[in-house]
């Protein structure tokens, strides 16, 4: 492997037992400079860029401008100057007549390409540099050709850091260059660059390393270094580096200095401020049994031997993401990144664990970190966070209290004290919620029974007799008792009758009538009577709604109290008069009801007589 300034040389094993301070005189170079790439095959998981570049310098389709985006420590920069080598490569006898990506050995532009030191190849960092004048300069610039090379390379790193009117400024030159001139762009802010930037460039996104290739590459290096690591080590190093390759050589480098000899994945651990993946898988089997003594006893010890409480709760919810993905993907747990007792820990926890469970842990460990980063006092908040997730650990999920309720006759769950016990049925409640506990529902969970409506509890009272309903009248007149205004006005207004039977209701809906009716009522129904309903919509047309009925019934009233003649008579005295109501007389007032006007039939509506 090359590095920045040309071929490494070899080391010997007592070299590079130190390079690390073996030379006197001779300055030591990180790892992340010594093995940085200096050719498309040194870079390592960004396959599809070299493919296109490949593809596009055999065929001569070669644009005037890349931009190359992607986290920190991905290779931005670097591959921005194999690009340049690439573009200019050249062999002293001149057998190399074009840009092309093999480049065996080092060409005549290579090595001051490499340590940015050619005059045809200009890096400018846009941080430092982010005026109009500084784009004015490579603006005028560009209009001349290159002094040596074949051309000339604008290689601008975090080029979203220029201001708005530098990036007018370089609208023009960037989309009619001249064949000379070539535009490499990196950023780590893509959505920053102006549109009509992104629109003159080639964009390649690079992404993230996997964990197993930056172990082999790690590996690869330890060996030329004639370092031991271990491969659990390794793991840690390349899941901490999250895909950067540059975060993974300096940790690599690091964890060299902090050993000083053989790479322990301990001694990683510890300079890392990490906690034992064992004892952490440990802590999570805790939780999951709902032994809570044991979790804070594995906590604790993890504290005092340095762990932040933060680290250990980021790591379960690590872990508890790593639970879930291989419950859904198994061979997940074949990635050579995690350790042997991690995967096959992991493999047992997922058959056992169901979904629901992972994923209640999980929002719960997201909200406890956030907690114990504001907290004043981060452990015990901690220990907090724990006992939430091991107190709900056995509790079961609403649809499974919903099948232990429907299974247990649909009587109730009583939670008494620290333990869950079923009771004796009292009254049964809606099966669609069963957590739930209004003023007026059956008992509620966690702390005994709660009296249904205003009546006390008998000691040992059975299940309660069942309301019986014979009519739609008397469903809706129960209604009114339970004062549920608007069930009422639903029933009355936007219902029609279809048929009717105890525990059973047919209906038509008007089209104005609310979309959670059907959903509810059966709950409502069951509540008050104490018996499952069901409820029907029907496509028949149905009876008339009652609101319609009763409306006809004033009308008639109304148009039968116009008939009366001494009730014409007062209209034709008060012209533009009319009759507005109809309403019953009370009976303790007979001096007043004109009932014998009617002769011996009923009014309309069944009552004994009027009030105009």
């Amino acid at each position: 492997m090359t590095d920045a300034g040309g071929p490494t040389p070899p080391h010997s094993a007592s070299q590079a037992g130190f390079e690390l301070g073996a030379q006197p005189g001779t300055p030591y170079r990180v790892l992340a400079r010594k093995y940085r790439p200096s050719s498309f095959d040194d870079l390592i998981g960004q396959e599809a860029v070299v493919r296109t570049v490949s593809n596009a310098f055999e065929t001569g389709r070669i644009p005037q401008a890349w931009i190359l985006t992607g986290v920190r420590g991905v290779g931005k920069t670097t591959t921005a100057r194999i690009l340049a080598r690439a573009l200019n490569y050249e062999m002293p006898d001149g057998s190399v007549k074009g840009p092309t990506i093999h480049m065996p050995t080092l060409g005549v532009h290579c090595q001051a390409i490499m340590e940015s030191r050619h005059m045809d190849v200009l890096e400018m960092d846009a941080a430092s540099h982010t005026g109009v004048d500084d784009v004015r300069q490579i603006n005028d610039s560009v209009r001349y050709a290159p002094a040596s090379a074949r051309y000339k390379v604008y290689i601008i790193d975090e080029v979203h850091m220029l201001s708005t009117a530098a990036f007018n400024a370089f609208l023009k030159t960037l989309e009619e260059p001249p064949e000379h001139a070539k535009f490499v762009f990196a950023t780590t802010e893509i959505r920053k660059v102006p549109v009509t930037v992104l629109s003159r460039c080639q964009r390649f996104d690079l992404r993230r390393v996997e964990a197993d290739v930056l172990m082999k590459h790690l590996a690869g290096i330890a060996t030329k270094e004639s370092v031991e690591i271990e491969p659990e080590a390794l793991g840690i190093i390349a899941r901490a580096a999250e895909g950067s390759v540059r975060d993974s050589l300096s940790l690599l480098d690091q964890a060299i200095a902090h050993a000083a000899g053989s790479v322990k994945a301990d001694a990683v651990r510890q300079m890392l401020g990490l906690a034992d993946r064992t004892r952490v898988i440990d802590l999570f089997d805790s939780l999951v049994r709902g032994d809570i003594a044991s979790a804070f006893r594995e906590f604790r010890d993890q504290y005092d031997t340095g762990a932040d409480p933060i680290v250990v709760l980021s790591d379960l919810a690590e872990f508890v993401n790593f639970v879930t993905r291989v419950k859904i993907v198994p061979a997940t747990a074949d990635n050579v990144a995690y350790g042997e007792t991690e995967r096959l820990r992991a493999r047992d926890f997922a058959s056992k664990i169901s979904m629901r469970v992972l994923s209640r842990m999980w929002q719960m460990l997201l909200k406890g970190i956030t907690e114990v980063q504001a907290a004043t006092r981060p452990a015990a908040a901690a220990e907090m966070v724990l006992v939430r997730i091991a107190y709900v650990a056995d509790l079961p999920t609403p649809d499974e209290a919903i099948k232990m309720l429907e299974q247990n006759g649909g009587a109730s769950l009583v939670v008494s004290g620290a333990s869950a016990s079923r009771s004796a049925p009292t009254a049964p409640v809606a099966s669609a919620a069963p957590v739930r506990a209004p003023t007026s529902s059956p008992p509620s969970f966690g702390g005994g029974a709660r009296p249904q409506m205003a009546a006390p509890p008998a000691p040992q009272a059975a299940t309660a007799p069942a309301l019986r309903i014979t009519s739609f009248t008397q469903l809706v007149a129960l209604a009114g008792q339970k004062r549920d205004v608007m069930t009422k006005a639903a029933l009355e207004g936007d219902m029609r009758l279809v048929r009717f039977e105890d525990g059973r209701l047919e209906v038509a809906l008007e089209p104005n009538a609310p979309k959670s009716l059907i959903t509810e009522l059966p709950r409502k129904l069951e509540l008050w009577t104490g018996r499952r309903w069901t409820v029907v919509v029907s496509n028949e047309q149905g009876q008339p709604t009652l609101r319609s009925v009763n409306q006809a019934a004033k009308q008639e009233h109304a148009r039968t109290a116009e008939a009366d003649p001494r009730v014409q008579e007062v209209l034709s005295r008060f012209p533009g008069a009319k009759v507005v109501e109809v309403r019953r007389l009370a009976p303790e007032t007979p001096e007043t009801n004109i009932n014998s006007d009617y002769g011996s039939d009923d009014p309309p509506d069944g009552s004994d007589g009027d009030d105009l």
